[in-house]
């Protein structure tokens, strides 16, 4: 099987951190809680791979 492509791998990290969101009361869509939530880790993802997905969309245009 295929490894998903950045774009589909950015979106489900954007997915799972907004569900996650949605039901923790520390976490909002702009920033996860400070301390031990598993949000901090969901939203360093989702911010990492929409990196690698911007820089691959810039790097496409040059």
């Amino acid at each position: 099987m295929p490894q998903p492509s950045v774009h589909a791998r950015y979106l489900a990290a954007d997915r799972s951190y907004r569900e996650h969101a949605a039901s923790c009361s520390g976490c909002d869509l702009s920033a996860p809680a400070d301390g031990g939530c598993e949000g901090a880790r969901l939203y360093e993802s989702f911010t990492r791979l929409q990196d690698a997905y911007l820089n691959r969309q810039r790097q496409q245009r040059r």
